[in-house]
Protein backbone atom coordinates (compact mmCIF):
# COMPACT_ATOMS: atom_id res chain seq x y z
CA UNK A 1 0.00 0.00 0.00
CA UNK A 2 0.98 3.09 -1.05
CA UNK A 3 1.49 6.06 2.40
CA UNK A 4 -1.25 7.82 2.94
CA UNK A 5 -0.67 11.80 2.91
CA UNK A 6 -0.49 13.65 5.79
CA UNK A 7 -3.87 15.02 6.94
CA UNK A 8 -4.79 18.21 7.01
CA UNK A 9 -6.85 20.03 9.77
CA UNK A 10 -9.77 21.94 8.24
CA UNK A 11 -10.67 23.48 11.08
CA UNK A 12 -7.43 24.69 12.16
CA UNK A 13 -7.14 29.02 11.37
CA UNK A 14 -4.38 29.65 8.30
CA UNK A 15 -1.35 31.26 9.75
CA UNK A 16 -1.91 35.03 7.96
CA UNK A 17 1.16 36.55 6.26
CA UNK A 18 -1.66 39.42 4.79
CA UNK A 19 -4.53 40.97 6.30
CA UNK A 20 -8.05 40.76 4.63
CA UNK A 21 -9.49 42.67 2.15
CA UNK A 22 -11.37 45.11 5.11
CA UNK A 23 -8.12 45.33 6.66
CA UNK A 24 -6.15 46.56 3.46
CA UNK A 25 -8.59 49.05 2.86
CA UNK A 26 -8.11 50.29 6.79
CA UNK A 27 -4.46 50.05 6.12
CA UNK A 28 -4.70 52.18 3.19
CA UNK A 29 -6.69 55.41 4.87
CA UNK A 30 -4.24 54.85 8.10
CA UNK A 31 -1.30 54.64 5.65
CA UNK A 32 -2.39 58.04 3.91
CA UNK A 33 -3.31 59.98 6.61
CA UNK A 34 -0.35 58.77 8.42
CA UNK A 35 1.72 60.62 4.98
CA UNK A 36 -0.72 63.34 5.22
CA UNK A 37 0.56 64.07 8.36
CA UNK A 38 4.16 63.71 8.93
CA UNK A 39 5.11 63.96 4.92
CA UNK A 40 5.74 68.02 5.41
CA UNK A 41 7.57 66.93 8.33
CA UNK A 42 10.27 64.46 6.46
CA UNK A 43 10.30 67.26 4.15
CA UNK A 44 11.33 69.46 6.07
CA UNK A 45 13.88 67.09 7.79
CA UNK A 46 15.25 66.21 3.91
CA UNK A 47 16.20 70.34 3.40
CA UNK A 48 17.59 70.53 6.92
CA UNK A 49 19.40 68.04 9.30
CA UNK A 50 19.17 65.00 6.73
CA UNK A 51 21.47 67.31 4.51
CA UNK A 52 23.98 67.56 7.46
CA UNK A 53 27.18 65.26 8.08
CA UNK A 54 26.07 64.99 11.51
CA UNK A 55 22.80 63.67 10.95
CA UNK A 56 22.75 62.71 7.58
CA UNK A 57 21.60 58.79 8.55
CA UNK A 58 17.78 59.44 8.73
CA UNK A 59 17.02 58.76 5.94
CA UNK A 60 18.73 54.83 6.23
CA UNK A 61 17.10 54.64 9.65
CA UNK A 62 13.91 55.60 8.38
CA UNK A 63 14.53 52.90 5.44
CA UNK A 64 16.08 50.13 7.78
CA UNK A 65 12.56 50.82 10.51
CA UNK A 66 10.56 49.83 7.33
CA UNK A 67 12.00 47.21 6.42
CA UNK A 68 11.96 45.60 9.48
CA UNK A 69 8.53 46.18 10.00
CA UNK A 70 7.50 44.17 6.50
CA UNK A 71 9.74 41.45 7.71
CA UNK A 72 7.42 41.11 11.14
CA UNK A 73 4.16 41.56 9.05
CA UNK A 74 3.84 38.15 9.61
CA UNK A 75 3.74 38.28 13.36
CA UNK A 76 1.62 41.38 13.06
CA UNK A 77 -1.23 39.90 11.34
CA UNK A 78 -1.21 36.42 12.95
CA UNK A 79 -1.45 38.60 16.79
CA UNK A 80 -4.85 38.07 18.26
CA UNK A 81 -7.01 40.88 18.21
CA UNK A 82 -7.27 41.91 21.63
CA UNK A 83 -7.32 45.83 21.55
CA UNK A 84 -5.55 47.73 24.71
CA UNK A 85 -7.50 51.06 25.20
CA UNK A 86 -6.12 51.36 28.36
CA UNK A 87 -2.83 52.00 26.74
CA UNK A 88 -3.52 52.76 22.97
CA UNK A 89 -5.53 55.96 23.99
CA UNK A 90 -3.01 57.78 26.44
CA UNK A 91 -0.16 56.75 23.86
CA UNK A 92 -2.11 58.68 21.02
CA UNK A 93 -2.81 61.80 23.40
CA UNK A 94 1.04 61.62 23.69
CA UNK A 95 1.66 61.05 20.42
CA UNK A 96 -1.14 64.28 18.83
CA UNK A 97 0.74 66.83 21.45
CA UNK A 98 3.98 65.96 20.96
CA UNK A 99 3.47 66.43 17.23
CA UNK A 100 1.20 69.55 17.71
CA UNK A 101 3.63 71.17 19.93
CA UNK A 102 6.50 70.78 18.10
CA UNK A 103 5.09 71.57 14.71
CA UNK A 104 4.20 74.70 15.85
CA UNK A 105 6.96 75.61 17.71
CA UNK A 106 9.26 74.15 15.12
CA UNK A 107 10.66 71.68 17.37
CA UNK A 108 11.64 68.63 15.19
CA UNK A 109 12.77 66.62 18.22
CA UNK A 110 8.67 66.16 19.25
CA UNK A 111 7.54 66.37 16.06
CA UNK A 112 9.73 63.23 14.69
CA UNK A 113 9.35 61.54 17.87
CA UNK A 114 5.28 61.81 17.66
CA UNK A 115 5.48 59.35 14.98
CA UNK A 116 6.84 56.53 17.13
CA UNK A 117 4.28 57.01 19.73
CA UNK A 118 1.19 57.16 17.20
CA UNK A 119 2.61 53.70 15.48
CA UNK A 120 2.59 52.26 18.59
CA UNK A 121 -0.58 53.50 19.68
CA UNK A 122 -2.37 52.64 16.44
CA UNK A 123 -1.39 48.93 16.86
CA UNK A 124 -2.14 48.77 20.41
CA UNK A 125 -5.76 50.22 19.67
CA UNK A 126 -6.48 47.56 16.60
CA UNK A 127 -4.58 44.77 17.58
CA UNK A 128 -3.04 44.54 21.02
CA UNK A 129 0.00 44.37 23.40
CA UNK A 130 0.50 40.85 21.72
CA UNK A 131 1.02 42.70 18.00
CA UNK A 132 2.97 45.27 19.64
CA UNK A 133 5.19 43.21 21.25
CA UNK A 134 6.09 41.85 17.45
CA UNK A 135 6.93 45.05 16.42
CA UNK A 136 8.72 46.75 19.22
CA UNK A 137 11.81 46.78 17.80
CA UNK A 138 11.63 48.67 14.65
CA UNK A 139 9.57 50.90 16.56
CA UNK A 140 12.15 51.84 18.77
CA UNK A 141 14.89 51.33 16.25
CA UNK A 142 13.17 55.18 14.41
CA UNK A 143 14.12 56.54 17.64
CA UNK A 144 17.68 56.87 15.97
CA UNK A 145 16.44 59.10 13.39
CA UNK A 146 14.94 61.63 15.79
CA UNK A 147 17.10 64.54 15.74
CA UNK A 148 18.90 65.64 18.84
CA UNK A 149 18.56 68.57 20.62
CA UNK A 150 21.32 71.21 20.13
CA UNK A 151 21.87 71.91 23.53
CA UNK A 152 22.54 68.13 24.64
CA UNK A 153 24.94 67.47 21.28
CA UNK A 154 27.15 71.23 21.99
CA UNK A 155 27.17 69.88 25.56
CA UNK A 156 28.78 66.24 24.98
CA UNK A 157 30.10 67.15 21.45
CA UNK A 158 32.94 69.07 23.00
CA UNK A 159 34.31 67.30 25.68
CA UNK A 160 33.93 64.49 22.90
CA UNK A 161 36.18 66.06 20.31
CA UNK A 162 38.30 67.24 22.93
CA UNK A 163 39.30 63.89 23.90
CA UNK A 164 39.33 62.50 20.64
CA UNK A 165 42.05 65.24 19.63
CA UNK A 166 43.87 64.63 22.81
CA UNK A 167 44.57 60.77 22.11
CA UNK A 168 44.97 60.71 18.13
CA UNK A 169 47.42 64.03 18.65
CA UNK A 170 49.19 61.48 21.74
CA UNK A 171 49.38 58.75 19.55
CA UNK A 172 51.05 60.41 16.81
CA UNK A 173 53.27 62.26 18.85
CA UNK A 174 54.29 59.12 20.58
CA UNK A 175 54.97 57.45 16.98
CA UNK A 176 57.48 60.08 15.89
CA UNK A 177 55.22 62.44 13.88
CA UNK A 178 55.21 66.69 14.94
CA UNK A 179 52.29 67.07 15.83
CA UNK A 180 50.75 69.83 18.67
CA UNK A 181 47.33 70.43 19.87
CA UNK A 182 45.64 73.36 21.25
CA UNK A 183 42.00 72.38 22.21
CA UNK A 184 40.65 71.00 19.18
CA UNK A 185 42.89 72.38 16.92
CA UNK A 186 45.57 69.94 15.63
CA UNK A 187 49.44 70.95 14.54
CA UNK A 188 51.17 68.81 12.14
CA UNK A 189 54.04 70.40 10.05
CA UNK A 190 53.17 73.24 8.76
CA UNK A 191 48.83 72.52 8.54
CA UNK A 192 46.70 73.19 10.93
CA UNK A 193 43.43 71.36 11.58
CA UNK A 194 39.98 71.48 13.24
CA UNK A 195 38.63 68.68 14.58
CA UNK A 196 34.82 69.05 13.71
CA UNK A 197 32.04 67.83 15.15
CA UNK A 198 31.26 65.16 12.42
CA UNK A 199 34.50 63.49 12.83
CA UNK A 200 34.50 63.53 16.81
CA UNK A 201 30.94 64.44 17.85
CA UNK A 202 27.81 62.91 19.73
CA UNK A 203 25.97 62.20 16.38
CA UNK A 204 29.23 59.51 14.90
CA UNK A 205 28.69 58.09 18.12
CA UNK A 206 24.70 57.56 17.71
CA UNK A 207 24.85 56.19 14.34
CA UNK A 208 27.19 53.77 15.34
CA UNK A 209 24.92 52.99 17.86
CA UNK A 210 22.40 52.59 15.76
CA UNK A 211 24.62 50.03 13.56
CA UNK A 212 24.55 47.95 16.88
CA UNK A 213 21.50 47.67 17.64
CA UNK A 214 20.61 46.81 14.39
CA UNK A 215 23.75 44.02 14.14
CA UNK A 216 22.23 42.41 17.42
CA UNK A 217 18.66 41.95 16.06
CA UNK A 218 19.92 40.83 13.01
CA UNK A 219 22.21 38.36 15.35
CA UNK A 220 18.96 37.07 17.24
CA UNK A 221 21.14 36.58 20.49
CA UNK A 222 18.79 35.21 23.20
CA UNK A 223 21.15 36.60 26.08
CA UNK A 224 20.09 40.00 27.20
CA UNK A 225 23.04 40.50 29.55
CA UNK A 226 25.07 39.54 25.92
CA UNK A 227 23.39 42.52 24.38
CA UNK A 228 23.40 45.01 27.28
CA UNK A 229 27.02 44.69 27.58
CA UNK A 230 27.70 45.07 23.86
CA UNK A 231 25.32 48.03 23.35
CA UNK A 232 27.40 49.92 26.16
CA UNK A 233 30.78 48.68 24.74
CA UNK A 234 29.71 50.22 21.67
CA UNK A 235 30.36 53.44 22.84
CA UNK A 236 34.27 52.64 23.33
CA UNK A 237 34.37 51.24 20.23
CA UNK A 238 32.88 54.43 18.73
CA UNK A 239 35.64 56.56 20.40
CA UNK A 240 38.09 54.34 19.11
CA UNK A 241 36.78 54.62 15.39
CA UNK A 242 36.69 58.44 15.97
CA UNK A 243 40.09 58.35 17.00
CA UNK A 244 41.10 56.46 13.90
CA UNK A 245 39.51 58.52 11.74
CA UNK A 246 41.19 61.82 12.76
CA UNK A 247 44.50 60.04 12.62
CA UNK A 248 44.14 59.19 9.03
CA UNK A 249 42.92 62.78 8.11
CA UNK A 250 45.99 64.24 10.03
CA UNK A 251 48.19 61.70 8.13
CA UNK A 252 47.03 62.47 4.74
CA UNK A 253 47.36 66.05 5.42
CA UNK A 254 50.81 66.00 6.57
CA UNK A 255 52.04 63.26 4.02
CA UNK A 256 50.09 64.83 0.81
CA UNK A 257 48.97 68.37 1.97
CA UNK A 258 45.72 69.94 2.97
CA UNK A 259 43.85 69.56 -0.51
CA UNK A 260 44.46 66.18 0.13
CA UNK A 261 43.31 65.87 3.59
CA UNK A 262 40.02 68.20 2.47
CA UNK A 263 39.16 66.21 -0.46
CA UNK A 264 38.25 62.72 -1.20
CA UNK A 265 40.29 61.13 1.68
CA UNK A 266 38.28 63.32 4.06
CA UNK A 267 34.87 62.11 2.90
CA UNK A 268 37.03 57.78 2.83
CA UNK A 269 37.67 58.92 6.53
CA UNK A 270 34.14 58.71 7.22
CA UNK A 271 33.41 55.35 5.66
CA UNK A 272 36.61 54.00 7.52
CA UNK A 273 35.30 55.33 10.66
CA UNK A 274 32.33 52.73 9.96
CA UNK A 275 34.94 50.08 8.78
CA UNK A 276 36.50 50.50 11.80
CA UNK A 277 33.64 50.62 14.36
CA UNK A 278 32.61 47.07 12.40
CA UNK A 279 35.70 45.37 13.10
CA UNK A 280 35.60 46.26 16.74
CA UNK A 281 32.55 44.99 17.16
CA UNK A 282 32.85 41.98 15.43
CA UNK A 283 36.17 41.24 17.41
CA UNK A 284 34.08 42.11 20.92
CA UNK A 285 31.15 40.17 19.44
CA UNK A 286 33.66 36.84 19.49
CA UNK A 287 35.25 37.75 22.94
CA UNK A 288 31.55 37.55 24.33
CA UNK A 289 31.21 33.94 22.98
CA UNK A 290 33.77 33.22 25.77
CA UNK A 291 31.72 34.68 28.18
CA UNK A 292 27.38 33.92 26.76
CA UNK A 293 26.85 31.01 25.15
CA UNK A 294 26.06 31.66 21.53
CA UNK A 295 21.89 31.03 21.47
CA UNK A 296 20.31 32.58 18.73
CA UNK A 297 16.24 32.82 17.97
CA UNK A 298 14.95 30.75 16.10
CA UNK A 299 13.72 32.11 12.55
Amino acid sequence: MGAQPDRVDATAPPQAFAPSRADIGCLLVLALAYLAVFLPSYLDLSRTVWVSDEQGHGPIILAVSCWLLYQQRGALWSAPVRPSYGLGLPLLLLGCASFAFGRSQGILMLEILAQIFLLAAMVLLLLGTRALKAVWFPLFFMLFMVPLPEVLVTALTTPLKSAVSAVASNILYVTGYPVGRAGVILTVGPYQLLVADACAGLNSMFTLEALGMLYMKLMNYTSVGRNITLAVLLIPISFVANVVRVMILVLVTYHFGDEAGQGFIHGFAGMVLFIVALLLMFVVDKLLNLIWPRERVAK
